[in-house]
């Protein structure tokens, strides 16, 4: 008899043991998964479009004389949170290496916060000295609009970009991309004849740049789906020059402004 139960009890604990191990690989293994869109990225060209959540701001490098107040930074730049779209063209170079061009439309607010009017009346307590031999006099009360300038820029942005991959683990694949832009800023007003004196903040319309990228890249039955966070630095200094007969509150406070962005970008392909 106890041999017996002895034997029912072994054999019980092989057959949860077994169980067990089943359950187990069931829900943790992928060996035997079935993975999805297996040929998609066997395509010389593939094709599709993104969107993307920004925040776009500005880096400054401020005039020593005018710009700063001591250790006391008087041009504050305020970044805004913005959206944009765009398509998505990808060539396969090999096994590891994609090349992107992304085209997109970006829809961007940046506000400035000029705090030079006493620094400067202080410097030029008699009015201010112009190129054509006359003088300017003293903003002694600046208004909400001279203190303040909203800056709105709508960028045509043209990544080229070159894209590396890892295996792919059941239905997804990391990845690393970087590469150079080229973006049209559709309201720059760089040809406006007004400036800052009109309340019209002017920046360049053609600048250049550069990209990097990581993300998880996602396959489903139908489409392949990429979440992914990237950075866009601007090369060229964007900041157009008030006129020589402009007083300097503006502009002359500032040497060069840059934009730097950072984007969560979601594509469909």
């Amino acid at each position: 008899m106890k041999q017996r139960l002895i034997k029912i009890l072994s054999f019980a604990v092989l057959l949860s043991g077994n169980l067990h191990a089943q359950t187990f690989n069931n829900l943790f293994r992928t060996k035997d998964r079935q993975d999805k869109m297996e040929d998609f990225d066997l395509k010389k060209f593939s094709f599709g479009f993104y969107l993307a959540a920004n925040n776009f701001d500005y880096k400054m490098n401020l005039d020593p004389k005018i710009g700063m107040e001591g250790n006391r930074s008087l041009v504050e730049s305020k970044s805004t949170y913005s959206f944009g779209a765009g398509l998505i063209g990808k060539m396969r170079l090999n096994e590891f290496l994609d090349l992107r061009i992304e085209p997109g439309l970006h829809f961007v607010q940046r506000d400035l916060t000029f705090n030079t009017f006493d620094h400067v009346n202080q410097l030029y307590p008699g009015g201010f000295p112009l190129a054509d031999g006359t003088s300017a006099e003293v903003i002694l009360e600046p208004s909400e609009e001279q203190i303040k300038k909203i800056v709105k820029s709508t960028y045509v942005d043209i990544p080229i970009m070159l894209e590396v991959h890892g295996d792919r683990w059941y239905n997804s694949r990391p990845y690393a991309a970087a590469g150079v832009n080229y973006l049209v800023n559709l309201q720059s007003n760089q040809t406006s004849t007004d400036d800052n004196q009109q309340n019209i903040f002017r920046t360049t319309t053609h600048n250049f740049g550069w990209s990097a990228e990581i993300g998880i890249q996602f396959y489903f039955s139908r489409f392949k789906f990429t979440p992914a966070i990237r950075g866009t630095f601007f090369t060229n200094n964007e900041l157009v020059a008030d006129k020589e007969t402009t007083p300097p509150y503006w502009t002359p406070a500032i040497s060069t402004m840059q934009t730097r962005a950072f984007m969560l970008v979601l594509k469909f392909e």
